[in-house]
């Protein structure tokens, strides 16, 4: 059984920054590229950032420079820092591996 939960997120003001993490369960973990994605209201859910098992790292123009993926094999976790956040990054985050998903979390960037 795959699990994948995500915490972290909040309410945070224009300019702030704010870290999303996301706890893996299974054997998979350490050979799986991990990804972020969220949906906003209204929207379809859209690509924020991937690291894959050595590492290597790509991300969606629109966030990059201010989010920074990455991962801890051991702990079978990921992250995601945020920064210089902006309103049209309000969405609920979610944590995959494009098999499994998790719950999601919600980030709200407003004043």
């Amino acid at each position: 059984q795959v699990q994948l939960v995500e915490s972290g997120g909040g309410l945070v003001q224009p300019g702030g920054s704010l870290s999303l993490s996301c706890v893996a369960s299974g054997s998979f973990f350490s050979i799986a590229a991990m990804s972020w994605y969220r949906q906003a209201p209204g929207k379809q859910r859209e690509f924020v950032a991937r690291i894959m098992a050595g590492g290597s790292t790509n991300y969606a123009d629109s966030v990059k420079g201010r989010f920074t993926i990455s991962r801890d094999n051991a702990k079978k976790m990921v992250y995601l820092q945020m920064s210089s956040l902006k309103p049209e990054d309000t969405a609920v985050y979610y944590c995959t591996n494009l098999a499994y998903w998790g719950q999601g979390t919600q980030v709200t960037v407003s004043s």
